[in-house]
C-alpha cells in the first residue's frame, strides 16, 4: 500500500470537528502528507411561501454564510497548520463538492466525520455516505457517538 501525499479534510464546523480535525492532522502528520480543508456551505433552497415556491433565497444570506464559514476556515487552519492555498469554501452540496474537489485537487483521502445514522436519517442520505460511493479515492469516515 503506498501512502498518502495528500488528505483533505472536509469539515462542517460540528461539535466534534475539533477530533475528526486531529484525527486528520495526526494522518497527515503520520505520512508527512499534505493536509487541506474544505468547508462547503449547503445549497439548501429556502424560500418565502407568500411569494410562491419559484423565489429563491436572498443572495444577501448565502454572502452572509459564505462570509461566515471563511472566518471559521481560516481559523481552524491556523489551529491546523494549513496554508491558505490549501483551503477551500465552496458552495453547494456537501458530498458533490467534497469528491470535485477532491478530485481537482488530488487527494488521496478524504476524512469526514459520520454519525453512522439509522431510520429516516439514513433514507435522507448523509455527506459521509455519498462522499464514501462517489469518491475516487479512499474516505475515512471518523465515527461520532451521536447525544
Amino acid at each position: 500500500m503506498q501512502n498518502y501525499a495528500h488528505i483533505m479534510l472536509a469539515t462542517d464546523f460540528s461539535d466534534n470537528s475539533t477530533l475528526i480535525a486531529d484525527r486528520a492532522k495526526a494522518l497527515a502528520d503520520s505520512f508527512k502528507a499534505k493536509l487541506s480543508l474544505l468547508h462547503v456551505v449547503d445549497n439548501l433552497p429556502i424560500m418565502d411561501t407568500a411569494y410562491g415556491p419559484d423565489i429563491p433565497f436572498d443572495i444577501d444570506l448565502t454572502e452572509e454564510l459564505m462570509k461566515a464559514a471563511k472566518i471559521r476556515l481560516t481559523k481552524l487552519a491556523g489551529q491546523l497548520g494549513v496554508p491558505a492555498s490549501n483551503q477551500w469554501l465552496e458552495f453547494g452540496s456537501p458530498k458533490l463538492e467534497i469528491v470535485r474537489v477532491a478530485e481537482e485537487n488530488e487527494v488521496d483521502l478524504i476524512v469526514v466525520g459520520s454519525h453512522g445514522r439509522h431510520g429516516l436519517a439514513l433514507l435522507l442520505g448523509s455527506t459521509a455516505n455519498g462522499v464514501l460511493h462517489y469518491a475516487k479515492c479512499d474516505v475515512l469516515a471518523v465515527r461520532l457517538k451521536d447525544d
